[in-house]
């Protein structure tokens, strides 16, 4: 374990709700419960709990989205995820999150970001470099890895890119401003637009065009594909030609075929997959599919 943990990694699959401490969790729960607002010993259980399956894992997202609607809660949790990553020899890594509305706190999409910013700012137990823009020549792109992998500055550092996720439970406009958001940040850390959320709800065609204009606008693209049996909704996202897909869990031998042929990056999730039993062990996980 010493030895996975000393390795530097490379983490493209992060979402910041998924990736929060338990004890933070447990604290804000707790404050919540003092207060009457939820009953703390049946969210203790949720949170503890370990094996979790695919549809409780959405049932704890929705608790997160409870416990964490303020802003300074946003910036700790921000703050905390990444120290974490970067105890972990994590020396580059992008992190996923929806931009969130609240208008009892005051919250816009804007200022949910602005919070996220901030607590990467207020990091001071690593060196933080926020990717500003992803450039697409050899040279630029080799540059930044040699950075990455090669860090010579004698203080740890890690380098941090944000994508903002569009929510499936979102309506087309909402997922439209999202693109907005992200094109108004390219610049402050934004390098890409998600698709994530409940698998089993929405309808691909609700985030064409948000994807569409993301697309035009060159903002990289990363789609939650294949996470549930549907196959129409797969070989749309993957004509769509997205940068890269996470999960692939679902696909049958012409979803796959088409994949090669395509050459998408896949995401693979492989240790959620197994504790979720979407996959139902690593010795028939598709990981060995990919290449």
């Amino acid at each position: 374990m010493e030895w996975c943990v000393s390795m530097p990694k490379i983490e493209l699959h992060a979402h910041l709700n998924g990736s929060i401490r338990d004890s933070t969790l447990l604290k804000l729960a707790r404050e919540l419960g003092e207060k009457g607002a939820i009953n703390f010993p049946d969210v203790e259980h949720v949170i503890l709990k370990n094996d979790r399956s695919f549809k409780e894992v959405f049932k704890l997202f929705d608790l997160i989205h409870i416990l964490t609607t303020d802003h300074k809660i946003v910036t700790r949790m921000t703050k905390e995820v990444i120290e974490d990553f970067a105890d972990d020899n994590v020396v580059y890594l992008e992190l996923r999150t929806t931009p969130k509305n609240n208008d009892s706190k005051g919250m816009s999409k804007r200022s949910y970001m602005e919070a996220v910013l901030e607590g990467i700012r207020s990091v001071n137990s690593v060196e933080v470099d926020l990717c500003h823009k992803l450039k697409e020549d050899t040279s630029a792109h080799s540059h930044t890895v040699d950075d990455i992998c090669n860090n010579k500055t004698r203080r740890k550092k890690i380098y941090v890119g944000l994508l903002l996720s569009i929510d499936r439970r979102e309506t087309t406009e909402a997922a439209i401003e999202t693109v907005k958001l992200a094109l108004e940040m390219r610049d402050l850390g934004v390098v890409g637009i998600d698709l994530s959320g409940n698998p089993v709800i929405g309808e691909w065609l609700t985030f064409l065009p948000a994807l569409e204009f993301a697309k035009e606008q060159g903002l990289p693209i990363t789609l939650h594909c294949g996470e549930v049996p549907n196959p129409d909704e797969i070989r749309a996202m993957l004509n769509f030609l997205p940068r890269r897909i996470g999960h692939a869990c679902c696909f049958e031998d012409d979803e796959w075929n088409l994949l090669k042929r395509l050459k998408i990056p896949v995401e693979i999730c492989l240790t959620s997959n197994i504790i979720t039993e979407t996959i139902a062990s690593v010795d028939v996980h598709h990981f060995g599919q990919i290449s």
